[in-house]
C-alpha cells in the first residue's frame, strides 16, 4: 500500500505524448518519453483511464483532476499525468476534446 510520504521509483517505461506544433526540441507528431527522465526530481501524480472518450472517464476522471489541479499544487505536485492504453493520436484528440 502506497503512504503519504512513501517515495516511489517508476519503471524505465517509454512513454508517447501527441505534440500538435513544434517547439525547440520537440518535433510535431508522437514523441517518446522515458519517464524516469521526464519525472526526475519532481512530484508526479500519475493516473490511469480504461480508455479515452469514455463516459465516465470524460465527465468524472478527467475533470476531477483538472479542478483539484490548484490543490494539487499547493500540495507540491509539479505535474499531474493521465495516461491510458489508447495511442497518442487518440489522447490528443481527446484532450482537444475536453
Amino acid at each position: 500500500m502506497i503512504k503519504v510520504g512513501d517515495t516511489l521509483t517508476l519503471p524505465d517505461v517509454k512513454l508517447f505524448e501527441f505534440v500538435e506544433e513544434a517547439t525547440e526540441g520537440c518535433a510535431v507528431g508522437p514523441n517518446e518519453f522515458p519517464a524516469c527522465e521526464w519525472a526526475a526530481g519532481k512530484r508526479v501524480v500519475i493516473f490511469g483511464l480504461p480508455g479515452a472518450f469514455t463516459p465516465t472517464c470524460s465527465a468524472r476522471h478527467v475533470p476531477g483532476y483538472v479542478e483539484k489541479a490548484t490543490d494539487l499544487s499547493a500540495a507540491g505536485i509539479d505535474e499531474v499525468w493521465c495516461v491510458s492504453v489508447n495511442d497518442s493520436f487518440v489522447m490528443s484528440s481527446w484532450r482537444r476534446d475536453l
